[in-house]
């Protein structure tokens, strides 16, 4: 089967990510309209609700290399957050913590990464409501349980909101 060109990759994901994902929690897109080689991204993900991440709004910085989608992007949290794939100086997602990060292949995208970042929140909550079961049936994403959502996480105090690194 035939690779798919990286800058057409990137364009499918452009349009899937001005879009919104699912419900709107999750956004992506270029950092500047003008980036010809589409390196640098945005990224957006809302807190989910019944968590100490409600309604909060954490920005973060997508670089996708020369190699993406073969090789995963550089994600870093722009907003400051408690989370153990991140580290707490810099912001920066830990590959080795996140799963759509350490186990990468071509088949996965920015969504995916911001899909698995949001989920480690979501999975803070014990009550999972049927609004969160609707939400991960409609996002259709292999492993549910991540990063923010893990039990560990549930009760991490999080940085001031609105503070940046």
């Amino acid at each position: 089967m035939a690779k798919v060109p990286r800058n057409f990759r990137l364009l499918e994901e452009l349009e899937k990510g001005e879009k919104g994902i699912g419900d709107g929690s999750i956004s992506y897109g270029l950092e500047d309209g003008d980036d010809m080689t589409m390196s640098n991204w945005n990224g957006t993900i809302i807190g989910p609700g019944h968590t100490v991440h409600e309604n909060r709004i954490y920005s973060l910085r997508i670089v996708c290399g020369p190699s993406y989608p073969d090789q995963p992007p550089e994600v870093s949290f722009l907003t400051r957050i408690n989370l153990p794939c991140v580290n707490a100086t810099n912001g920066v997602v830990d590959r080795a913590k996140l799963r759509s990060l350490q186990n990468w292949t071509r088949n996965e995208s920015m969504e995916s990464v911001l899909v698995d970042l949001r989920r480690s929140v979501v999975v803070t909550v014990l009550v999972l409501t049927e609004e969160v079961v609707l939400m991960m049936r409609m996002m259709v994403v292999s492993a549910w349980i991540r990063e923010m959502a893990h039990p560990a996480n549930r009760k991490l105090p999080q940085p001031v909101e609105g503070s940046t690194f």
